[in-house]
C-alpha cells in the first residue's frame, strides 16, 4: 500500500530533536492512530509508551532496542517492533521515511 485513504491528519507537525525528526499524526476511519514522517541522518533515542511497529518506506538505519547491545540494520521495505514503555536508539544513515504503527 502506498497511501492511506480517508484519514484525518493533524495540521501541526510533530517536530523532535531540533527538526531532525518531523512527523504528522493520522487517524484512520477505524480509530487507529499512526504517524508518518522523516528522520534526517543523526543518532537519536526515542521512548515508547505503547508498542510500536516502525515501517521504513525509504532510507537506511541501525537500531538498538533497549536492553540490546547489537544494532540491527534496516532499509526501506523493512520494519522493526518496539515494546511499549521501552526505548530504542536509531542511527540514521540515509534519510528515513517511515510510518509508525501504534498498539
Amino acid at each position: 500500500m502506498t497511501q492511506f485513504e480517508n484519514v484525518s491528519v493533524a495540521k501541526k507537525a510533530n517536530v523532535y530533536f531540533d527538526g531532525k525528526c518531523v512527523s504528522h499524526s493520522i487517524e484512520l476511519p477505524d480509530g487507529t492512530s499512526k504517524s508518518v514522517g522523516v528522520i534526517l541522518p543523526s543518532t537519536l533515542t526515542f521512548n515508547t509508551g505503547a508498542p510500536e511497529i516502525m515501517e521504513l518506506i525509504e532510507g537506511e538505519c541501525k537500531v538498538t532496542l533497549a536492553g540490546e547491545t547489537e544494532a540491527v540494520t534496516y532499509r526501506g521495505g523493512e520494519s522493526f517492533s518496539v515494546p511499549g514503555n521501552s526505548s530504542f536508539e536509531i542511527e540514521v544513515l540515509s534519510t528515513v521515511h517511515y510510518v509508525c504503527h501504534f498498539g
